[in-house]
């Protein structure tokens, strides 16, 4: 009987720096960065977007290895069902299956093609830890009830203000040469689905053991990078030692085999790992208060000011294992500056 894959799942809301620890976790020996894998049906498999190593992921090698054990012929179909089952309007249901103790996704015949991905994923790259960076915490549930798995979870946070300006840029999907671009949802829909999904997040593992469940702040990421991604790394299960760190705040990268993800998943060699806070200069007043009335409970659960230019954030009493280091108009976005790491 094969050992159960380890998989280092991402949750939380997008723009919270999940492309960045997935990259840099994939540098570690046996560890593979997947990216979002619950994306592989539709752009990997549909639509043939690029892998992280620049690919096709069609003509990638090692991605053609795995699509060998899995029913690629189906895969426009397992996409729609995985769109389907994830719905927003099913959080309530699934919040009550998981307060029940039941499986929280029902279960359904695409399971068994999912199980397959992941336990074909981890045979062909030799992998001890598959990092998943999907975020949405339904497809985590999802994950984390496949036969053959053992779930961690990494709930990564931002400031929603910063969530909020970032999905406000424009940016293509696949890079700057990309004409379809990623989702820029208004101010105000930021604003909710960061509430919505880190709330969700906190009630479906935060009462894990300490080995199943840690939350990470992206300003904490960002202030001691070295230290906080080698705390991620031992929580994952691999020596924190091998990491690419060539000083306490810059890595060197080469290619991953990811899937989906911000454009940021595409770079190699010296990165350093810095903040991105041009929203503090150029987010909009008007948008600014609406996403803070808006979450205001994430705000006081998670530790972060209220006022603009109030005191840095930092890392609430009682969060768990959380690491401690140091209108519907749109967001005002100006001309961007050469800022620091921006992360989906």
């Amino acid at each position: 009987m094969n050992p159960p894959v380890r998989v280092l799942y991402l949750a939380g809301s997008g723009r919270s720096g999940s492309t960045l620890v997935t990259t840099v976790l994939g540098q570690y020996d046996g560890v593979f960065a997947a990216g979002e894998l619950r994306y592989l049906w539709q752009r990997g498999e549909v639509e043939n977007r690029p892998c992280g190593c620049g690919r096709p992921l069609r003509d990638c090698p090692l991605w053609g290895e795995v699509r060998r054990e899995l029913p690629t012929d189906r895969a426009a179909a397992i996409a729609a069902g995985l769109r389907g089952r994830l719905r927003m309007r099913g959080l309530p249901a699934l919040l009550r299956r998981h307060r029940r103790g039941v499986r929280p996704v029902p279960a359904h015949p695409d399971d068994a093609a999912l199980a397959d991905l992941y336990a074909a994923v981890a045979r062909h790259t030799g992998a001890r830890v598959v990092v998943d960076s999907s975020k949405l915490p339904p497809y985590g549930a999802l994950v984390g009830a496949l036969p053959g798995i053992e779930l961690r979870v990494l709930h990564l946070v931002r400031d929603p203000r910063a969530t909020a300006f970032s999905w406000r840029r424009r940016r293509g999907l696949d890079g700057d040469a990309d004409p379809e671009l990623m989702s820029r949802p208004p101010v105000g829909k930021a604003a909710l689905l960061w509430l919505v999904w880190n709330t969700v997040t906190v009630r479906l593992w935060a009462d894990r053991a300490p080995a199943g469940y840690l939350r990470v702040r992206y300003e904490d990421l960002t202030a001691e990078p070295e230290a906080t991604l080698r705390r991620i790394a031992a929580f994952a299960g691999v020596d924190p030692a091998g990491g690419p760190f060539t000083g306490p705040a810059t890595v060197r990268l080469t290619p991953t085999h990811s899937v989906a993800g911000n454009p940021s998943r595409h770079r190699t060699g010296p990165v350093p790992i810095t903040a991105d806070v041009q929203w503090r200069r150029d987010l909009s007043r008007r948008s600014y208060a609406l996403v803070t009335a808006l979450t205001v409970p994430g705000l006081r659960r998670f530790g972060y000011p209220w006022r603009r230019g109030g005191p840095a954030a930092a890392s609430p009493a009682g969060s768990g294992s959380s690491v401690a280091v140091g209108s519907g108009r749109s967001a005002q976005v100006r001309q961007p500056a050469s800022a620091g790491h921006e992360e989906g």
